[in-house]
């Protein structure tokens, strides 16, 4: 899935420390969920509403314009060299899409008064990204060609007479 290169990644392609980078802050983030969901669900909830808004965004944005992209970028790839291997952009944006998912159905959880479906949720999310983060395997970006098939493909227009 990830090519080699020496040059800044090109467009629909990004460096694959950034999103490594991005699952790791979202495992810490996801971690604090259920701790702190221990102590308080509703400050557990606001919590992963504000991981829900950063999954959010990067669905919508992709990796690079990300909230923990941004930081990637500004912080962190100056210091560590030009990208070495990169992997396309849109599995990543899916897979954000997937998390936010995970998010909701977390935040409503906690909201409708289950905090152990919250938690549940929560932790799907926590299981995916740390996944990304310790071992570079991106669930949803394994799934994305199996999702991609559902896309509808352009038709031609049929004669009519």
């Amino acid at each position: 899935m990830s090519n080699l290169i020496t040059a800044s990644p090109p467009t629909g392609q990004v460096d694959v420390r950034g999103p490594r980078f991005a699952a790791w802050i979202t495992t810490a983030v996801l971690a604090l969920v259920l701790i702190v969901a221990a102590f308080s669900v509703p400050a557990a909830a606001v919590l992963l509403a504000a991981q829900a808004v950063v999954f959010a965004l990067g669905a919508a944005t992709g990796p690079r314009r990300s909230p923990y992209g941004r930081i990637y970028a500004n912080l962190v790839a100056p210091r560590v060299g030009p990208a070495l291997e990169v992997e396309p952009v849109a599995p990543l944006r899916f897979a954000q899409l997937v998390g936010l998912i995970f998010a909701v159905l977390g935040v409503l959880g906690f909201a409708a008064g289950v905090p152990v479906a919250g938690a549940i949720f929560a932790g799907f999310a926590l299981f995916a990204a740390f996944l990304n983060a310790a071992f570079g395997i991106c669930l949803g970006c394994k799934i994305y060609p199996l999702v991609s098939r559902f896309k509808t493909a352009p038709t031609t227009p049929t004669p009519t007479a």
